[in-house]
């Protein structure tokens, strides 16, 4: 995200220059397997050949664009990655989604691994390398229109990297959080950018499984005990007890599990979220409902909630109707009785008073 966020910060004066500097980075590209490690996640969907001009690829856009403010000596510092770069590695994504199609799962922004018996992807050197050079060109002509509409009077964006369940921002710095938290749909969401994850592997720290256990709403299993908190509210309390105690198998062990660790993230993050902001900040969250087989999980309302407990009252509700959800593709859901569709609520939360005191 950080990435895409910097590319499309690019200033369209850079525009002119984005064709010239594609065509000089696909120069001489050559696949080479010997430059491919054996855990290159590359080798997922691509076979060795593919894998090797695409790591060829990437690894010219890093020694051209990639400069030591982003790969220092204390470690790769993705959000200071330069608009240029960005944008590079932005049009080398969509070079390998538009390869990886066949592999899309029943949610078209997803991308799943082959299975055994799956032929891996074979791609033209030509054809790639035109179509990362067409990408780049497009974003050019994107960047140039812009530049015929923007005004004068723009904002200064700044991106920082950083994880809500463990940083807390600079008390009272922030006028007003916009989010959508990961919804408790049990859905791997570090799934969705997998093939981005693989092209940016050696500027990556973490590996996709341990990017997952982190991630608010891994599918995962904790590495750590996790007790109820009434500070989550009772809403969440009684949910989770019914979870508990529902017959289906692994409801009493997984399942409980990784709703436990759902709900502690999402109670730090608001509790880091609450201290960061302003006297009277606003906090804007979009979650939505869901269920657990028959028990219906009340996203909107454990939110309400926990927001009350770090010190975000409630101002306004604005609940949206979906008859489709994610979470209802999954056919095994028609076994239980339950509402169809499900409710995704705008949450308006401002800072209490009694939070400004303490």
């Amino acid at each position: 995200m950080i990435v895409i966020a910097r590319a499309r910060l690019l200033s369209p004066s850079e525009a002119d220059s984005l064709e010239a500097l594609a065509r000089d980075t696909i120069k001489g590209v050559r696949a080479d397997p010997r430059i491919l490690r054996p855990d290159d996640p590359l080798l997922w969907w691509f076979e060795l050949s593919t894998a090797a001009l695409i790591r060829a690829l990437e690894r010219r856009i890093r020694g051209q664009l990639v400069g030591e403010y982003t790969l220092t000596a204390n470690g790769v510092k993705l959000d200071h990655i330069s608009g240029l770069a960005a944008a590079f590695y932005v049009a080398l994504f969509s070079v390998c989604r538009q390869m990886a199609g066949h592999f899309r799962s029943s949610n078209p922004t997803w991308f799943r691994k082959p299975k055994i018996d799956e032929s891996l992807i074979t791609g033209d050197r030509e054809a790639i390398l035109s179509s990362f050079a067409a990408n780049v060109k497009n974003m050019a002509a994107a960047l140039a229109q812009r530049a015929t509409e923007q005004h004068t009077d723009h904002a200064v964006a700044e991106l920082q990297l950083a994880n809500t369940t463990l940083t807390a921002l600079t008390e009272a710095s922030v006028d007003m959080v916009l989010t959508s938290p990961p919804y408790c749909t049990r859905i791997d969401y570090s799934a969705a950018t997998r093939i981005e994850l693989a092209v940016m592997h050696p500027l990556v720290e973490v590996k996709m499984e341990d990017l997952g256990r982190q991630m608010i709403g891994s599918t995962r299993v904790p590495d750590h005990d996790i007790a109820v908190d009434a500070a989550w509210g009772p809403i969440c309390g009684r949910f989770l007890g019914d979870l508990k105690a529902h017959p289906s198998k692994a409801s009493a062990g997984y399942y409980y599990k990784t709703h436990l660790d759902y709900f502690e993230k999402m109670a730090l993050s608001l509790t880091h979220l609450a201290k960061g902001l302003k006297p009277a900040g606003a906090a804007i969250l979009v979650v939505q409902d869901s269920y657990y087989k028959d028990i219906h999980n009340d996203l909107p309302g454990i939110v309400t909630e926990m927001g009350a407990a770090a010190g975000l009252q409630l101002r306004r509700r604005h609940d949206f109707e979906f008859k489709r959800s994610m979470a209802g593709i999954n056919p095994h859901t028609r076994t239980y009785k339950r509402a169809a569709g499900a409710i995704e609520a705008v949450l308006c939360f401002e800072k209490s008073r009694e939070a400004i005191q303490q």
